[in-house]
């Protein structure tokens, strides 16, 4: 992994954790127990601290960041999903940040909210728990259905045993020129949409 100190303070990653090659990881960065940081992610600890906390995944493309003296913070189990940008924020536990979605300073998306893909969530937002916001800006929509908040936990789920995959099995090759007969796929648990899941598909 890209792993940089700055000013003498220097990112520490739990053992268990698994952080991509690929992802950056500057001065005041905490990655907890479990946690997963995917390809070409950007963690910035150069102005404020960073914390992925155990079992949280901030996925290909994230970038975290914050203003000086600040904290950016991914709770117990977040899920931070790819492109999105955390500036300065928390999501607590069990919290879900859609893809491409933008967190401004000082928001916060409560215990076991989902933020939808592509919001704005402004600067000092607060999202009070198991509730839905979407849109740009961003705004509360309702409550979580208990079939979302388990389609959320299964997913997060599958990020769980990516680290343990990624421990196990990943690592750089040289790219095959053909496709071999009869290829195998992988072989994981299936996981649905959540459009999928709602209408039992």
């Amino acid at each position: 992994m890209k792993v940089y100190e700055i000013d003498g303070i220097v990112p520490v990653v739990d053992p268990t954790a698994f952080v991509h090659p690929s992802a950056v990881l500057i001065g005041d960065v905490v990655v907890g127990p479990r946690a997963y940081i995917g390809p070409c992610a950007s963690l910035r600890g150069d102005f404020g601290r960073l914390f992925i906390g155990a079992g949280a995944n901030v996925q290909d493309c994230c970038v975290m960041h914050g203003f000086p003296g600040s904290d950016t913070i991914v709770e117990e189990n977040g899920h931070i999903g790819h492109g999105a940008i955390l500036h300065g924020c928390i999501v607590r536990r069990n919290g879900m940040v859609g893809m491409n979605a933008v967190l401004m300073d000082n928001a916060v998306v409560g215990e076991s909210a989902i933020v939808a893909a592509q919001s704005f969530v402004k600067a000092g937002m607060e999202i009070p728990p198991r509730m839905l916001a979407a849109g740009v800006p961003a705004k509360v929509m309702r409550e979580l259905s208990e079939l979302e908040m388990a389609w959320k936990i299964e997913g997060t789920s599958v990020y769980h045993d990516l680290v343990r995959r990624c421990h196990g099995t990943l690592r750089e090759v040289e790219a095959l020129t053909a496709v071999e007969p009869d290829r195998r796929r992988l072989k994981l648990p299936e996981l649905k949409t959540l459009q999928e899941t709602r209408r039992g598909g």
